[in-house]
C-alpha cells in the first residue's frame, strides 16, 4: 500500500511532526507492503533542516527523517516553502529533495492513503 503523509507543522512547538513521523516508522516497520511518501510544506520545510540540536531527552525530528530514509521513505520538501524560508538545497538532511507542487500532485494521485499531519 502507498502511503503519502503530508506535514505542514513547524517542527518543534507543537507535537504534530513528530507524532506523524511516529505514524510514518510504525507503518513501515510493521508492513513490510507499506511504502511511505513524505512531503514537507509550510512550517514543516524547516523539519528538513540538517544539523538540527536539541536538549538531551528530547525528540530530534532530523533523526526521525533519517531513521525514515534509510528504511526506504521518500521525503521531499516545497521548493516555494523552502525560499520562503530561506532554507537553501544544501541545508536539506542527505536524502530530502527539493520539491514542487506538480510532484505533489503526482504523489497524491498515486497514493492509496493521504495522510495530513
Amino acid at each position: 500500500m502507498k502511503f503519502l503523509m503530508i506535514l505542514n507543522d513547524p517542527p518543534y512547538g507543537t507535537e504534530r511532526v513528530y507524532n506523524g513521523l511516529r505514524l510514518a516508522t510504525n507503518l513501515l516497520v510493521k508492513h513490510d507492503e507499506a511504502e511511505m511518501s513524505l512531503f514537507l510544506m509550510g512550517d514543516s520545510a524547516s523539519a528538513a533542516k540538517s544539523g538540527q540540536k536539541t536538549p538531551n531527552g528530547y525528540y530530534n525530528i532530523e533523526r526521525m527523517l533519517d531513521h525514515l530514509i534509510r528504511k526506504g521513505a521518500s521525503a521531499k520538501v516545497c521548493g516555494t516553502c523552502m525560499d520562503a524560508r530561506g532554507l537553501s538545497d544544501s541545508e536539506l538532511i542527505e536524502g530530502v529533495t527539493r520539491s514542487t507542487m506538480d510532484e505533489l500532485t503526482e504523489l497524491t494521485f498515486n497514493a492509496d492513503k493521504v495522510l495530513v499531519f
